[in-house]
């Protein structure tokens, strides 16, 4: 954990970043899920690594904009992420070996893709890499069964099953003219997407698997292309 050591003790590491968002889950998942979830991965990716990596504190808060309409949802915006990895990325690369964003939330996609972009123009070794499991693994597009097996696994004192609902459950890509036009809240009342029912934390543990797994393929690729 890069936060308990002293200036020292860091010595051109590979810098994992998670990426996360303050934003509603339903009514009975953590406003901090997805910031859980990045940190959760990028601390499995620096035990799955071979030359192993250091973990930075999380960034906290995405553009999550299409989630406003619920209470406890704070969003800084695309524009505003982006400046800040772009700025983080030239502070910690003075330093680090590397720098990994791990980004846990998809709202954040248009921010981290555009600052490595910039960083990369600037010859700073600097990737990104989603928290995904495979496709088939992960039907639900939000707060539903795949977030909360994980989050059963990782933060089980923390989600309130008692009030679980199914959301809207239509494929995202029928959903998303309505998303765009009115956010979450147009196409579901709860803010879920999907149904969370049959959540397991055994569930959970294999999704998160598979998400350190497919995140240390995709660095691993990125280091050979350096």
């Amino acid at each position: 954990m890069l936060a308990e050591r002293s200036w020292p003790e860091v010595d051109r590491p590979l810098l994992l970043v998670p990426v996360g968002s303050l934003e509603q889950h339903g009514p009975h998942l953590p406003l901090d899920t997805d910031t859980r979830i990045a940190r959760a991965v990028a601390e499995g990716l620096a035990r799955a690594l071979p030359g192993g990596a250091v973990v930075a504190p999380a960034v906290a808060y995405g553009a999550s904009g299409e989630h406003q309409d619920f209470a406890g949802t704070v969003s800084i915006g695309t524009d505003a992420l982006r400046a800040l990895l772009v700025e983080y990325g030239r502070s910690a690369s003075s330093w680090a070996g590397a720098i990994v964003f791990v980004n846990g939330h998809g709202g954040n996609l248009e921010a981290v893709t555009a600052a490595v972009a910039t960083l990369r123009d600037e010859a700073r070794a600097v990737a990104w890499t989603p928290c995904a499991p495979a496709a088939e693994s992960a039907p639900d597009a939000h707060a539903g069964r795949t977030e909360t097996s994980i989050l059963l696994h990782l933060a089980p004192e923390h989600v309130r099953l008692d009030r679980a609902v199914a959301g809207a459950s239509e494929p995202i890509g029928e959903l998303l003219p309505r998303l765009r036009a009115g956010g979450v809240a147009a196409v579901s009342r709860s803010g879920v997407l999907g149904d969370p029912a049959g959540a397991t934390a055994e569930e959970g543990a294999r999704l998160l698997g598979e998400m350190i797994a497919r995140a240390r393929e995709r660095v691993a690729a990125e280091a050979a292309a350096r």
